[in-house]
This record gives C-alpha cells, sequence and structure tokens, in this order.
C-alpha cells in the first residue's frame, strides 16, 4: 500500500526505550511510503526519560518544523499524557484502526502514540498507514477542537 497523499509529509518520530524497536520499524514504513521521518531518538534500547523525547516531538509541532508526530513507548500511556500537556498537541493513543481513523476525523490529533509493548508489528504499521491516511473531517468538529486550548 502506498500512501500518495503523504507525498513528502515530514513527520517526527521518537521513542523511549520500551518503544525503539517499533520506533525503528515505523521510521522503515513511513519512509518507504514517501514520509519523511524526523528521528527525535532515542537511539537504543538503553533506558531514557520518556518526557524528554515528547517533548522534543511536541516542540517541532509547534515550531512548525513537522506537522504531525507519532510517540511511542511500552504502553503509550506515559507520552501520551505528557504530548497533552501542550497547548496546540492532540495526541491520540491508538491501539486498533478504529481509534486511529477516528482521532484524525474527529479529533484532528496531530500527534499518535502507540504501545510498543502491546501491539503487534503488523497492526502497528496499519495504525500508522490509518492515521496519516485519514484527514480531519472539519465541521462540527471544528468547534470541539478550538475548546481543547481555550
Amino acid at each position: 500500500m502506498s500512501c500518495s497523499e503523504c507525498d513528502g509529509l515530514e513527520v517526527a518520530l521518537a521513542a523511549d526505550h520500551a518503544g525503539f524497536d517499533l520506533k525503528e520499524l515505523i521510521k522503515q514504513h513511513v519512509t518507504e511510503r514517501g514520509i519523511l521521518p524526523l528521528d527525535l531518538g532515542t537511539d537504543s534500547r538503553r533506558s531514557v526519560e520518556y518526557p524528554d523525547y515528547a517533548r522534543r516531538v511536541c516542540e517541532a509541532i509547534l515550531t512548525g518544523t513537522v506537522a504531525r508526530g507519532i510517540l511511542i513507548c511500552g504502553t503509550g500511556l506515559g507520552m501520551s499524557m505528557m504530548a497533552n500537556r501542550y497547548k496546540g498537541i492532540r495526541a491520540a493513543l491508538c491501539h486498533d484502526h478504529y481509534t486511529a481513523a477516528a482521532s484524525r476525523r474527529h479529533n484532528d490529533a496531530n500527534v499518535l502514540v502507540m504501545g510498543g509493548r502491546v501491539l503487534g508489528t503488523d497492526l502497528a504499521r496499519e495504525i500508522v498507514d490509518t492515521w496519516l491516511q485519514t484527514p480531519f473531517e472539519g465541521g462540527r468538529h471544528d468547534k470541539r477542537i478550538r475548546q481543547f486550548d481555550d
């Protein structure tokens, strides 16, 4: 499957030690789909503090370096909690196709969060594809999105 809608899109990727292996797999996966990954770490399975990596992706989005980001930790919980502390970030912890699609259609999620210890690699790739290809519907959802930062 190609991602023709994603050609030229830049996506920031980051993970802690528990998400490192899945981040590397996702980095290769998005590259094969014509997406330019901005790898913001970590670079090994050595223990690190996940808030540092969530911050890197959030700052890349908020400064306009990239439009979207993907964060991976062991369960996805810590990364999503940290990312959602930033005004303007809408991080969605997704564990299936439905949550990935809904996070984009209804919530205009700009950060996808996944758990490296809870998702299989095939499903993780499919979640990424769904999330990247699903547009925001706008309409009745616009007002709700504005309320996030009010």
